[in-house]
C-alpha cells in the first residue's frame, strides 16, 4: 500500500487529512482506496477529538433561497414559506437540509433530497444518529407533508455523511401522523405522539433503527399529546406538552420520559412547564439534563427538578424564534427574526461561571437567511 499522500510522513499525512472540514468528508472518501479507509475508520474519529477538530453544528431544515421575483409562483396564504421567507424562501414551499457551525459561522447546504422537487417535506421532523460511538453520523429525516399536495407523508430520507448521499428508509408505520415529537437517543430514533389524518390526537410511540432500516412499536404514552416537543436529556427520550384531542391548542404542562434501557415510560412529570405554554422551543443540553426555552423576551433554563431561572435577554432581532439549540461548553444558539416574515439572524450564547452569559452574532449570509423549520444537534 503506498503513502496517504506522496512525499509526507505517514503521522504528517493523516494530520492533513484529519483537518479536512465537515462538509469534504464525502469528497475526501473518493480520492482513493487508502483515504477512504482512513476517514471511515474509528481511528480517524478519535483523531479529530482528540486534537479538539470535532465541530459542533446544528443540521437545519431551512427555506430554499429565493427565486428571481418573475419566476416565483404564487404562494399558498396559509403556506409555510408565504411570509416567513421575506426575500430568502425560494420557489413557495421549497426547503433544503443546511449544515452550520454556529461557533465558526460556517454554513454548508446538502444535496437535495432524491425526487422531482428535491424538497424536504413541509413540517418534517429531523435527528442525528452515531453507529454506535463509531463516527458513522447520519440524519434522519421523518414524516412532513409533501410540498405539493400538503398531504401528510410517511416517508423517511437518511443522509450518510461519508458517502454524501441520501437513501430511503423504511416508510413510518401509520397511521400518518403530523405534528410529532421526534428525537434521537444513541443509534435509535423514537417518534411519539402528533395527530392523525382525522386530527385525532396520538399517544403511540415508534423506534427506527436507520442502520437496520426498521421500525419498532413501543409502549403507548399516558395522555394524548399533539404537537408535543421531543428531546433526548440524560439519555432518555422526554415528550413535553401537547395536548389531547379535546383541548385543541391547550397545551399541558406535563411531561414523559422513555428509558431506553428498560423499555418503560416513567410516571407523568406534571408542572415542567406552565399549562399552555407551547414547548417548541424547548432544547436539551448535550449529555445532560439541562433545558432551556424561551419566555417572554428571554431564555430561560432548568437543571434536572430545579425551578426555571432566566439566563439572558434575547436580542430584539431574534426574538421571534424558529429554533433554539443547545451546543457543548454551555453554548446555546437562537435562530429567530424580529418580527414574523424577517430574514433570520444566529446568535450563540455562552454561560460562564463567575462572568454571566453574554450573546454573539453568528454570520448568515443571505442565501441562508430563510426560515428554519426544523433543526438538531450534532458533532462531526
Amino acid at each position: 500500500m503506498g503513502e496517504l499522500i506522496p512525499g509526507l510522513p505517514e503521522e504528517v499525512a493523516r494530520e492533513c487529512l484529519v483537518r479536512v472540514g465537515f462538509d469534504q468528508l464525502p469528497v475526501v472518501r473518493r480520492i482513493s482506496r487508502q483515504w477512504k479507509s482512513e476517514v471511515e475508520s474509528p481511528d480517524y474519529n478519535r483523531l479529530r477529538r482528540a486534537e479538539g477538530l470535532a465541530r459542533p453544528v446544528l443540521a437545519l431544515v431551512q427555506a430554499q433561497p429565493a427565486a428571481p421575483a418573475d419566476d416565483a409562483g404564487p404562494a399558498h396564504k396559509h403556506s409555510p414559506g408565504a411570509g416567513a421567507r421575506a426575500g430568502a424562501g425560494g420557489p413557495a414551499n421549497s426547503y433544503r437540509m443546511v449544515l452550520l457551525d454556529p461557533v465558526e459561522g460556517r454554513w454548508a447546504p446538502l444535496p437535495a433530497l432524491p425526487g422531482p422537487t428535491g424538497s424536504l417535506p413541509l413540517f418534517c421532523q429531523v435527528a442525528a444518529v452515531d453507529s454506535g460511538g463509531q463516527g458513522r453520523k447520519r440524519l434522519v429525516v421523518v414524516g412532513g407533508w409533501d410540498p405539493e399536495t400538503w398531504a401528510p407523508m410517511d416517508s423517511v430520507f437518511v443522509y450518510d455523511f461519508l458517502t454524501g448521499v441520501w437513501e430511503r428508509g423504511a416508510p413510518m408505520p401509520g397511521p400518518r401522523r403530523s405534528f410529532f415529537a421526534c428525537a434521537a437517543v444513541g443509534g435509535t430514533v423514537y417518534v411519539a405522539g402528533g395527530h392523525d389524518e382525522e386530527k385525532n390526537a396520538l399517544r403511540s410511540v415508534l423506534a427506527y433503527d436507520p442502520y437496520a432500516d426498521t421500525w419498532a412499536q413501543l409502549p403507548d404514552m399516558a395522555a394524548e399529546r399533539d404537537e408535543p416537543r421531543g428531546l433526548c436529556a440524560g439519555g432518555r427520550f422526554l415528550v413535553v406538552g401537547g395536548y389531547p384531542t379535546q383541548a385543541q391548542g391547550r397545551f399541558a404542562g406535563s411531561a414523559e420520559a422513555f428509558d431506553p434501557a428498560t423499555s418503560a415510560w416513567a410516571p407523568v412529570q406534571e408542572g415542567l412547564l406552565e399549562e399552555s405554554v407551547c414547548p417548541r422551543t424547548c432544547c436539551a443540553a448535550p449529555g445532560t439534563e439541562r433545558m432551556y426555552m424561551l419566555r417572554d423576551g428571554h431564555l430561560v433554563a432548568r437543571d434536572g427538578a430545579a425551578s426555571w431561572r432566566p439566563v439572558a435577554q434575547v436580542p430584539e432581532d431574534a426574538r421571534t424564534a424558529a429554533t433554539v439549540s443547545a451546543i457543548p461548553d454551555d453554548r446555546v444558539v437562537v435562530i429567530g427574526s424580529g418580527c414574523y416574515g424577517g430574514d433570520q439572524t444566529v446568535y450563540v450564547l455562552r454561560e460562564e461561571a463567575g462572568k454571566g452569559a453574554s450573546w454573539a452574532r453568528a454570520l448568515a449570509p443571505p442565501e441562508f437567511s430563510g426560515h428554519v423549520q426544523a433543526s438538531c444537534f450534532l458533532e462531526i
